[in-house]
């Protein structure tokens, strides 16, 4: 029995992508939350807690691209003209907010420019990730395994909305993170932050469900008509579980829970898209198989995924278990 090697890479891909979301994710939201605290004691432990890990947490997302170019190498011909502009974007801000890590904890006169640009990178990037997945999930127009589409046939309301949905999602990982890491005022502040954002993203996802469904046919079929609805229909139940858990436990004073099951609802959001595209890899016309490497190329970089990938994660684990424990204002050695 031969493997099915696009399948593989598309898992492997797959949990990059998303192991990229879940430690990014909350590491964006800090800079998204900044804006809320003017305090600068309150401003370096936010910090503080992200900064022995952050650089380490990209490294998902330089996996998730490399192993895109090895396995899928059409979708460097489809996907990225078609998102040129957010992508580039994208790096810009991630530029942005790694400079402002290293450089404002050494600035004086200078760094409340360098929290705008933690800020403005933050939300930078956050924002054009979202807009590629609505501009994925509207589907791209191919011919002959290239873009034939228009240059700013991502910018539309749908991938608009989507952008501002990842931007909540991040911030409320954020929040959930620095309820787990911090204590006193500046964890009672995040408590009373956390519940209306939750809500608005709960209304967020409410919406762009409903608009994949009756906006995008392609997704409707797939969903309803593709044999798929058994899978989903969990999903809306979950989201609401895990709200109400995460309401619950804040107003028990939890500290982990919030941001568990914070990481929950992101994991079934994902799902969720995976069940949306599937078994496509840039809808509507183009499937793994379809834009598959060959097969030797494949088997080759696999083993060599096969050896990298759990250092890697070795790697990480080992980062979060030595940083472990309460930040606190004062503490040294995190710069």
């Amino acid at each position: 029995m031969q493997i099915d090697l696009p399948v593989i890479w598309a898992a492997i891909i797959g949990l990059g992508v998303f192991i990229y979301v879940m430690l990014d994710g909350f590491d964006l939201g800090i800079g998204l939350l900044f804006p809320f605290f003017e305090e600068k004691a309150e401003r370096e432990v936010m910090l503080n807690t992200v900064a022995p890990v952050w650089d380490g947490n990209e490294t998902f997302l330089v996996l998730g691209g490399a192993g895109l170019y090895g396995a899928f190498p059409v979708v460097y011909s489809t996907l990225l003209p078609a998102n040129y502009m957010p992508l580039i974007l994208m790096v810009v801000g991630l530029i942005f907010r790694g400079a402002a890590f290293e450089l404002r904890a050494k600035a004086t006169r200078t760094q409340h420019a360098w929290d705008l640009a933690f800020i403005g990178g933050s939300a930078l990037a956050a924002m054009c990730q979202g807009i590629t997945l609505g501009s994925l999930l509207q589907g791209i127009k191919i011919v002959d395994d290239k873009f034939a589409g228009d240059p700013f046939d991502w910018f539309s309301p749908f991938s608009v909305f989507c952008g501002f949905g990842v931007l909540l999602t991040y911030a409320t990982l954020g929040c959930g993170w620095l309820i787990l890491k911090t204590d006193g005022e500046l964890q009672r502040k995040m408590r009373q932050i956390m519940r209306p954002l939750l809500a608005v993203l709960l209304l967020a996802i409410a919406i762009v469900s409903l608009w994949t469904v009756l906006g995008l046919p392609a997704v409707r079929q797939r969903w309803f008509f593709s044999g798929n609805l058994g899978w989903f229909l969990p999903v809306p139940i979950l989201v609401v579980l895990c709200t109400l858990g995460i309401y619950r436990s804040l107003n028990r004073s939890h500290e982990a829970m919030p941001f568990l099951l914070s990481l929950a609802i992101c994991f079934l959001g994902y799902t969720g898209l995976i069940i949306s595209i599937w078994p496509y890899i840039v809808p509507p016309s183009l499937t793994i198989w379809d834009a598959s490497s060959s097969r030797s190329s494949q088997l080759f970089a696999l083993v060599g995924t096969v050896i990298v990938l759990p250092v890697i994660i070795v790697y990480n684990a080992m980062q979060y278990r030595v940083f472990r424990g309460k930040v606190r204002e004062g503490d040294h050695g995190y710069h």
